[in-house]
């Protein structure tokens, strides 16, 4: 869709929370994909790594050269649902999705405004973690223990509720905070793309920013919360079937595992 060519590419930001190596997948993917010249790396950030990727992917623009730089969120979530946990596990979906953003001259900018936070203590409501929560090293001198015990994670535990609470507070505060850097009311907002994550978290975010039904780009309901493959997803549909034009203003909103939150205001094209 943006016309260049894979080795005209110059940073691969891989958004995701479930890589096939331990050490990142980004290096892997512009290798297949043929970005020769290319530097990648991996950005954890759970649902919110898309959106954070964006950002990055905007500041090594303006502040590191580059021109072309690949934002892609992925993850298959399928690995880490416990499918006993009916209440969980038919929530979650497979996917991948990427943008390009490329380098403009400043009065074409399209990032306009943004907002990122995390929250360490709410951590127990949404995670992953790690099975083996043992020292490697024993109580004695500090001799590790041998063999060490094998990494596992456990599977994805969830306090709905909590969750639900958290978002529908902070993504709408998130934006308008966002709105504000970008010296923009909410009424010039075409567009809210929030995180996929549950459509009642959707509409209620729509609501308190007083943004009608028809300016809400959901997908939801034919995939499921894909992480941070669910933005880039989204919008992807909409601007193939020609809901989202150029010159359009976007409010993206990711939340999610962290906590971690952000939106940008973009203006698309």
């Amino acid at each position: 869709m943006a016309g260049v060519k894979a080795e005209d590419v110059d940073l691969v930001l891989l958004c995701t929370s479930t890589p096939d190596d331990l050490f990142g997948g980004a290096a892997q993917v512009l290798s297949e994909v043929g970005c020769t010249k290319a530097f990648g790396f991996d950005i954890t950030a759970a649902c919110s790594g898309f959106l954070v990727g964006l950002i990055t992917a905007t500041r090594f623009i303006k502040g590191g050269g580059f021109q072309n730089v690949l934002v892609i969120g992925a993850d298959a979530l399928s690995k880490y649902v416990d499918w006993t946990d009916r209440g969980t596990c038919i929530l979650f979906g497979d996917a991948a999705g990427a943008v390009l953003v490329q380098a403009c001259s400043a009065d074409e900018d399209g990032m306009l405004g943004f907002c990122v936070q995390s929250d360490g203590n709410g951590q127990k409501h949404l995670s992953a973690i790690a099975a083996n929560d043992e020292s490697i090293l024993s109580n004695t001198n500090g001799v590790p223990g041998f063999p060490p015990k094998k990494a596992t994670y456990s599977c994805i535990q969830m306090n709905g509720k909590e969750v639900f609470r958290f978002a529908v507070r902070c993504v709408p505060q998130s934006i308008e905070k966002a709105l504000q850097e970008a010296g923009l009311p909410a009424s010039s907002i075409d567009w809210l793309l929030l995180h996929q994550a549950n459509q009642r978290i959707i509409d209620a975010a729509a609501s308190r920013l007083d943004i009608p039904s028809d300016k809400v780009i959901s997908n939801l309901a034919n995939y499921g919360n894909t992480s941070a493959a669910s933005i880039p997803l989204a919008l992807d549909e909409a601007v193939r079937s020609g809901k989202v034009k150029t010159g359009d203003i976007i409010a993206a909103s990711g939340f999610g595992a962290g906590l971690t939150w952000g939106s940008a205001i973009v203006k698309w094209g």
